[in-house]
């Protein structure tokens, strides 16, 4: 039986000169470019156009980028960035939040649908979800990495001790909790998509992801440290801290279409198994 885990690994995998290799960038760029794979797999599936595939990922791209920024901005620590505006470009020193990438993907994926599409949103977002949640798996191993985003101290013996941040004692990994609840998830999405041809019924898959990313985030945010200090007052006043206020509505949200996607008649589609044709202008 173990003890403890002793955790001191070096959030920088390698330097080149001034180019500098975070394991925290490379999961968030690993991520992306599987997630690509995976979107495109689905498009040639259902045939839609290939050319589709670029301009959603510069829609997601900047959506997650902008979107987790300024959701940390304005959620979390919008006294400091109010007094500090040059510093809310400063994306590289950390501060991203999950709950305002997942609003601008919203608004991207809307935008999608209305100028490049041409479909209806849910058909946009019952894809683009599934390699959502295996990036969002791959960045809480990225915070493992970093040191940072663990719990409370704990006396079970998979307990981290984050010696990096000068703790002693052993705490819970709960990047690791995190990236093994959205790593389920990513399976069963997958599963719920090409075994039992899901998307026939319209935010059924999209209905699943919320609950499914937002319902274990926040249960574990009860064992997660405090991200900023405001946050103690908060959860003294209301019992529960920023991320678990902000995950409700998402729940809410899931459980809502997961009853509309079974209560609506099944769709039932042909599968071309080929990207479209480009149409000449």
């Amino acid at each position: 039986m173990l003890a403890e885990i002793i955790w001191n690994a070096n959030p920088i995998l390698f330097s080149f000169g001034p180019f500098t290799v975070r394991w925290y960038g490379l999961m968030f760029a690993v991520g992306f470019l599987i997630g690509y794979q995976i979107v495109a797999a689905m498009f040639k599936h259902e045939g839609a156009p290939e050319r589709w595939l670029g301009i959603l990922l510069a829609y997601v791209v900047v959506a997650t980028i902008v979107g987790s920024r300024l959701g940390h901005v304005f959620f979390y620590e919008w006294d400091y960035y109010s007094a500090h505006p040059g510093e809310i470009l400063k994306v590289w020193n950390g501060g991203l939040a999950s709950h305002g990438g997942t609003i601008a993907n919203i608004i991207a994926v809307y935008l999608f649908s209305w100028f490049v599409s041409k479909k209806p949103a849910s058909w946009t977002f019952d894809k683009l979800v599934i390699p959502i949640a295996l990036v969002g798996g791959l960045i809480r191993l990225g915070n493992l990495m970093n040191s940072e985003i663990y719990g409370a101290y704990t006396d079970m013996p998979w307990g981290f001790v984050f010696v990096r941040n000068g703790e002693a004692l052993p705490a819970h990994p709960t990047q690791i909790y995190e990236a093994l609840c959205y790593f389920g998830l990513f399976a069963l999405l997958m599963w719920m998509y090409w075994r039992r041809n899901a998307e026939e019924r319209p935010w059924l898959i999209t209905g699943i992801f919320f609950i499914g990313i937002f319902l274990p985030r926040f249960l574990i945010e009860y064992i997660k440290n405090v991200q900023v200090a405001d946050e103690v007052d908060m959860i003294a006043r209301y019992g529960m801290n920023m991320g678990q206020v902000l995950s409700i509505p998402f729940i809410l949200i899931g459980v809502g279409l997961v009853i509309y996607a079974m209560i609506r008649p099944r769709q039932h589609w042909k599968f071309p198994n080929k990207f479209a044709p480009e149409t000449k202008k």
